[in-house]
């Protein structure tokens, strides 16, 4: 392994010299820089992860905090990991990542210690446990999702609530008089998901405003569950002519269900996602749907976070608790295919 005195003596410099350009705390000319840079692509080295964050009080580590439930799709969880784990590479950053479920207690080790200089937070619910603990240590934070109150937090995410008005736009102006949600996991609405709760708010409050008949069952996904929801949904709403599906594992079997009980999509029925956008375009009817930027979204994040991360993160200026900042939704795109159309006429004389 090449050391930092073999740089220097490549280079012609000496081990101070090739310290201060690595961690940038003193003025070098450019000149003995650009050679000392030179030695170190021609030699590999690699500082000491370890010595450089002592050093400089930095650790280039970013902590994602990413609770991998079974009531979760993972897969989009995981896109997400990814995206953020790619950008931040690409601005010199590794990403230390924390799947369980400790809550508050990991972020106050991973804060605690040192360990990481900056925090993403995932699977945020609307009274997130581990808020109070991030606003006290302060630490440079971004969250992918949206509190209830965002007050003093950097954020970005979907638009949720707007996807859910979307859907209902989309079908009403179809002619569609009522519709049924089917939704998340139980479990995902009893932890007040902040995603699936401002969806259903979106949906709730747009078909209030035009009309149209709502039904919320939220499902476990498997096909036993879907089938079960589906004979509910239409004894106690047999005049149910769409469909708006936030549940990735419900997709598959509701379509099943559908065609195995008579109904043609969307000759009968018509259903709209909020679902990535491979889920939709490869299902067995291509699906409109308002698709989960989930790639954007560990991009922004990492952006957002290096933006607010000065030379020093001494340096690093927490926000007033009550100072709102930093609230970024993606506007939704809905993209119309083969699932959704009018209602049928009987429907519609009805």
């Amino acid at each position: 392994m090449v050391t930092l005195v073999e740089v220097a003596r490549h280079a012609g410099v000496s081990a101070s010299t090739v310290s201060y350009v690595l961690s940038g705390k003193r003025p070098i000319s450019d000149l003995t820089r650009r050679r000392v840079r030179d030695s170190i692509e021609q030699l590999g080295y690699q500082p000491h992860a370890g010595a450089r964050a002592l050093a400089s009080s930095r650790s280039r580590i970013i902590a994602l905090m990413v609770p991998l439930r079974t009531d979760m799709y993972v897969p989009v969880m995981l896109e997400i990991a990814v995206a953020v784990a790619t950008a931040a590479r690409a601005h010199g950053y590794d990403v230390l990542l924390l799947t369980g479920e400790e809550g508050p207690s990991a972020l106050r080790r991973v804060t605690g210690s040192g360990l990481a200089e900056a925090v993403i937070l995932m699977d945020v619910q609307l009274d997130d446990d581990r808020l109070p603990v991030l606003r006290a240590a302060a630490p440079p934070a971004v969250l992918v999702g949206l509190p209830a109150d965002p007050a003093g937090l950097d954020c970005v995410d979907l638009d949720f609530t707007a996807a859910g008005a979307l859907c209902v736009e989309h079908l009403a102006g179809l002619g569609h008089r009522e519709i049924a949600v089917i939704g998340e996991a139980p479990g995902v609405y009893a932890r007040h998901t902040g995603f699936a709760e401002r969806t259903l708010r979106g949906l709730r409050d747009r078909a209030s405003e035009l009309g149209v008949g709502l039904l919320h069952r939220p499902c476990d996904g498997g096909h036993d569950a879907v089938a079960g929801i589906l004979a509910r949904v239409f004894d106690e709403r047999p005049g149910v002519t769409a469909f708006v599906v936030q549940n990735e594992t419900a997709v598959e079997s509701l379509l099943a269900l559908l065609r195995r009980t008579g109904r043609a999509v969307p000759e009968d029925v018509s259903v709209v996602a909020v679902c990535p956008e491979p889920i939709a375009a490869q299902a067995s009817v291509a699906l409109t749907s308002v698709a989960i930027p989930a790639q954007e979204l560990g991009r922004r994040a990492v952006e957002r976070l290096v933006a607010g991360l000065s030379t020093d993160t001494a340096d690093y200026e927490p926000r007033a608790h009550d100072e709102v900042v930093g609230v970024e939704l993606l506007t939704p795109v809905l993209t119309v295919r083969d699932s959704s159309g009018p209602p049928p006429a009987r429907a519609v004389r009805n």
